[in-house]
């Protein structure tokens, strides 16, 4: 159960003075989701990247059930900034476009390709494959879920009927029904996610395989937040060719009202210390704030990430 109060004070900032000159010590409340998942990995990653750059700014990572309790959070105004998948963040966005200041986005998480992944040995080759089987889909109220659901409806599969569905409340337990034969497949995006990485490296190693390209035009038609993206050779282990998908953008929201200064350090902490994020997350380069101009509307940035991009040239 999450706990809603958190032990530096009021909605999640607490500040008290450095020496004279420097900036105040600021914390920030950043919502993840279930551990086993990639938005704790890449939470942790963050804020120790973060905290090395500018020792004055300081993530608290709060655990979450993901992306839908992630939104709620920031709308209540229980956290500051909130991990958010594509799906979920597009939807949000765009529902609050008319309606005044609310949500914005601060920075790119990554773009995830999504996949399904099976063991080596297993005679699942497409996603038509899947009919039939019982497959992993994610968490509850995940948006990488979602995604799933999106790419099975794609493909002529209905996800409630055609497969046997499993929903998780831990994220990490996806890998291991799939090792110890409770499932036949499952469902992720990224490739840095643990669950990936878990099959890949098992003794038996994995197999990975996207929608068919017919279905892939079919998805995108379908789903404007979702992107093709192209999985290169040798991202996983014992992975020979490159392999075409959809995937989206995750990104870090910020709550209306957030305080513009913190938003600018975080943001400047993110472009100097992107190089250390990608050493501490596999996936960790696609986050440098300089993606945002192609990965969300410039209507949806957060002023003070605006601001920043303008001032280092890249968005005009």
């Amino acid at each position: 159960m999450l706990r809603r109060t958190f032990v530096f004070g009021t909605v999640g900032m607490a500040w008290s003075a450095h020496a004279r000159g420097a900036e105040p010590e600021t914390r920030l409340a950043l919502a993840t989701a279930t551990q086993g998942g990639s938005f704790p990995a890449f939470g942790q990653a963050l804020a120790e990247t973060v905290h090395a750059v500018d020792p004055g700014l300081t993530l608290a990572l709060v655990p979450s059930k993901g992306s839908m309790e992630n939104l709620a959070l920031l709308r209540a105004g229980t956290v500051d900034l909130a991990l958010v998948q594509g799906e979920y963040a597009y939807d949000a966005l765009n529902a609050q476009a008319a309606s005044g200041p609310g949500l914005t986005v601060v920075a790119p998480v990554n773009a995830s390709p999504g996949l399904f992944v099976v063991p080596t040995g297993s005679p699942i080759r497409r996603v038509a494959d899947l009919r039939g089987r019982t497959v992993v889909l994610g968490t509850h109220a995940s948006g990488l879920t979602v995604m799933g659901r999106s790419v099975l409806r794609g493909s002529g599969i209905d996800p409630d009927r055609d497969i046997a569905p499993i929903l998780l409340d831990r994220a990490g337990d996806g890998a291991l029904m799939v090792l110890d034969g409770r499932a036949a497949a499952l469902w992720g995006a990224g490739t840095g996610w643990p669950g990936f990485r878990i099959l890949a490296d098992a003794p038996e190693g994995a197999r990975f395989f996207g929608p068919d390209p017919e279905a892939v035009a079919r998805i995108l038609a379908q789903h404007p937040s979702l992107r093709r993206l192209t999985v290169p050779a040798g991202a996983f282990k014992g992975q020979t060719a490159p392999i075409d998908t959809v995937g989206s953008w995750s990104f870090v929201l910020a709550r209306a009202g957030v305080d513009a200064a913190a938003i600018t350090r975080l943001v400047r902490a993110m472009d100097r210390g992107s190089a250390a994020l990608a050493r501490r997350y596999p996936s960790g380069a696609d986050a440098h704030p300089r993606n945002l101009p192609t990965a969300a509307p410039p209507a949806w940035l957060h002023p003070a990430s605006a601001a920043y991009l303008r001032e280092t040239g890249t968005l005009p």
